[in-house]
């Protein structure tokens, strides 16, 4: 049996090595809030939703599969929540009381597996039941299947012949084991027997006597003799302890799989709880294939500052179709970096097959999501701010593909303005040759202006918005960049007003 609700074709891999460069898209995207908001202190769901979100997707094919299941979670979530609070607490039992589930020996072996298949049998009753009720209200294609699989594996003979199975390995009538003798008298050959069935009734057997038996007690402290007695029990049941064991496992690792493949979409249920209770709003994007140029976007917001602020928080417009390089500019303290970082998020958020955090939402998949994010200078640093800042930029080099993505927030401004200008026009050409998606946020206006003075058709000049007088909207609009930045603002605003408060306090 198999979950299949994040693959078609296969289970998630917890033991996949995450991508290069996925702490660096961790820290610079505020992912840890996002991983917690979907958590909730589940820390089965913190592991799969880390796992899953940062395994990005560049198949549309997939995405669009776990985009349906989710759908079908959302409507139907009550039936979803109580599947996986059945799991969970299965499992936890399954924890704590079968610790010492390996067992090297045949008795040991088959003893605990009985007692797991007789433990999880009542959990299949209950996922059966679970199938059969609801499977005409799922839509999905991977909840479908799962539910007919359920329905079709655990069927009424199926589960009355695992429970007459579960009831005879407990051999409450002892073990008939056949043997031969082999070699120097040694038995050999040994089988597990099934006894007959008694022809006559139970009073019959009662009432009739005995045939004769050749039979024999251990003596109770004939220790030697007791170990005999369980090595010829132990080669009799080695075939069917193994077999059972097997059917233990499999059944085990179908629950667990099961559990996590769900705990990705209860991530998902959560923080659509908490977006719910922001008022804010979220869709369904439209992927394209990642050799399209795509990207518009309206009422993207940044998802993590909402969750962080508990509030709504003000979302942006954009239209990037057929845009290889899009160039932020404007004000300080505009909303450009927030910005950027609602184009990742969104981005990563497609690529798991989630919701994005906007009103409306379409891209290209790529291949893979870069972040270049300007680094404060601390003391794990073996070198200067510039030297780390080109040393990441060469670990990008080295593993980004065409149909990537790289999202920069004022890289190499850490020198002079012209080095600078020169590096990140030598670096975004490259990357636009090689088919890459570029985001970049500068303040380097000889940069941006060298830019849009060369009038690229697949290139868009983005601007933080400032209204007159210095107010700042934190929306981002098309726009040329600016020689300023408007940094006087800042200034009037915390140092002629600290000066205007000392004035006044003075007075």
């Amino acid at each position: 049996m198999k979950a299949h609700l994040l693959y078609r074709d296969r289970d998630l891999d917890m033991a996949q090595a995450l991508p290069s460069g996925s702490g660096a898209l961790v820290q610079d995207l505020e992912l840890e809030t996002l991983f917690g908001a979907m958590a909730q202190g589940d820390k089965a769901v913190a592991a799969v939703v880390r796992q899953a979100v940062l395994t990005s997707l560049a198949d549309v094919e997939t995405i669009l599969y776990r985009q349906d299941i989710l759908k079908d979670c959302l409507r139907w979530e009550a039936v979803v929540r109580d599947m996986y609070a059945l799991l969970v607490e299965t499992i936890e039992v399954e924890r704590k009381n079968y610790i010492g589930f390996g067992f090297h020996y045949p008795a040991g072996m088959l003893h605990r597996s009985v007692d797991v298949l007789q433990m999880f049998f009542g959990v299949l009753q209950k996922l059966r039941g679970l199938a059969e009720q609801n499977v005409d209200r799922f839509e999905s294609e991977g909840l479908r299947a799962l539910f007919a699989m359920l329905i079709a594996e655990l069927s009424d003979d199926y589960l009355a012949t695992i429970r007459q199975h579960l009831q005879r390995l407990k051999f409450r009538g002892g073990i008939l084991v056949s043997a031969r003798l082999g070699k120097g008298n040694k038995g050999e050959g040994y089988v597990l027997r099934k006894e007959n069935a008694p022809d006559n009734s139970w009073i019959e057997r009662l009432l009739s006597p005995r045939p004769p038996a050749y039979a024999f007690r251990l003596p109770e402290r004939d220790e030697g003799g007791a170990r005999a007695l369980s090595e010829l029990r132990d080669r009799g049941i080695t075939l069917v302890a193994g077999a059972t064991f097997q059917a233990a496992h499999h059944i085990t690792s179908f629950i667990k799989m099961l559990r996590t493949e769900l705990a990705f979409y209860i991530g998902c249920l959560n923080l659509r709880r908490l977006l719910t209770a922001l008022d804010e709003p979220v869709c369904f994007p439209v992927p394209h294939t990642a050799s399209e140029r795509d990207h518009r976007a309206t009422g993207l917001y940044d998802v993590c500052l909402g969750l962080s602020m508990a509030r709504k928080i003000t979302g942006n417009t954009v239209d990037a179709k057929g845009k290889d390089v899009m160039i932020i500019t404007g004000a300080n303290q505009g909303g450009k970096s927030t910005f950027l970082r609602s184009i990742g998020l969104s981005q990563v958020m497609m690529q798991c097959g989630m919701f994005v955090p906007a009103e409306s939402f379409a891209a290209n998949v790529c291949e893979r999501i870069f972040t270049h994010y300007r680094r404060e200078e601390d003391a794990t640093m073996s070198s200067g701010k510039f030297d780390e800042e080109l040393s990441r930029m060469n670990d990008i080099a080295a593993e980004v593909r065409p149909n990537s993505i790289v999202l920069f927030n004022e890289s190499f401004a850490s020198t002079n303005e012209r080095e600078g200008s020169e590096i990140a026009r030598q670096v975004v050409t490259a990357l636009m040759e090689r088919h890459i998606k570029v985001f970049f946020v500068t303040h380097q206006y000889e940069f941006a202006h060298g830019l849009h003075a060369r009038n690229l058709p697949n290139t868009l000049f983005l601007r933080a918005e400032r209204q007159e007088g210095g107010t700042r909207t934190f929306r981002i609009c098309e726009g040329v960049p600016l020689v300023t930045s408007y940094g006087q603002d800042l200034y009037a605003e915390i140092f002629v007003g600290q000066e205007t408060a000392r004035v006044a306090v003075a007075r």
